[in-house]
């Protein structure tokens, strides 16, 4: 793998000379993503420290790909497409269930016992073991989804991928993000977190602590925490304006999410 890096970084700094036709740059990035479409490597991770580690080099590889690939026209059954990037294969095989219109892109990874409903997957993302795409979600390029993740309705999980170096999206494993809820620019769920419905999360709203008052991070829900969307008031020179935040209206135990559902309407939070 460490000579797959270094070729592919010999070929980034030559991008601008890349183009389409050209056969062995391509099979290069071609084994960097399926290195991707197979789990065996992936955009970013949490390391033992608990920061987010970017693996650079394979963001590069997806950008090279772009470049390399020319339009084809695509015929799925009765469906046609025209893009430069093919769709994952062999669902059955690695024990994913996808749902009629749900699409996934080579490229991207999904562990056994993943449902798709009608939602899509793109090129660089990974979604864990167990986790529910559920209809009309979006994962975004390299966001990196945990094992038994709940991804309701309408959910769009942002894609990061230029510049290569930034941090995609981060939802570890058993959280749950309510429907139409919107978690982008490398914005991270800690374990267990859930999101009822509506919550917008960037890296530039704060997320706030109801018993407290204190904002505890920015775009940063805490392990084993309840966040709903709310608003805090500002004052500006223009007047007095309300600005949304995420509200953290509980902590819960690993053990009470056999009763999560029944911790959520305690507490008045739909998902």
């Amino acid at each position: 793998m460490a000579d797959l890096e270094a070729q592919i970084d010999e070929l980034w700094e030559r991008r601008a000379d890349v183009a389409a036709g050209d056969r062995d740059a391509f099979a290069v990035v071609r084994a960097a993503i399926d290195l991707l479409d197979r789990g065996d490597a992936r955009v970013a991770e949490v390391d033992a420290a608990g920061a987010v580690v970017v693996h650079q080099w394979l963001k590069q590889a997806i950008l090279l790909l772009f470049k390399l690939s020319a339009i084809e026209t695509l015929e799925v059954g009765p469906f046609e497409f025209a893009d430069k990037i093919p769709l994952k294969k062999d669902y059955a095989a690695s024990g994913v269930r996808v749902v009629p219109g749900a699409s996934a892109r080579w490229g991207s990874f999904l562990g056994r016992g993943v449902v798709m409903m009608p939602s899509y997957v793109n090129i660089g993302a990974r979604v864990g073991d167990n986790t529910m795409v559920d209809t009309w979600a979006t994962v975004g390029s390299c966001a990196q989804i945990g094992a038994n993740v709940h991804l309701s309705g309408g959910v769009g999980i942002g894609g990061v991928l230029e510049p290569p170096q930034a941090a995609p999206v981060i939802v570890e494993e058993d959280c749950l993000i309510g429907s139409r809820c919107m978690v982008t620019q490398g914005a991270r769920l800690r374990r267990g977190a859930v999101l009822g419905e509506g919550v917008i999360l960037n890296p530039g709203i704060p997320v706030v602590d109801a018993e407290t008052g204190e904002e505890v991070g920015r775009g940063d829900v805490p392990p084993w925490s309840i966040a709903v969307q709310a608003q805090r008031r500002r004052q500006f020179a223009g007047g007095e304006f309300w600005l949304p935040c995420a509200l953290v209206v509980r902590h819960y135990e690993p053990g009470e999410r056999e009763h999560l559902n029944d911790v959520l309407r305690e507490h008045g939070v739909t998902t």
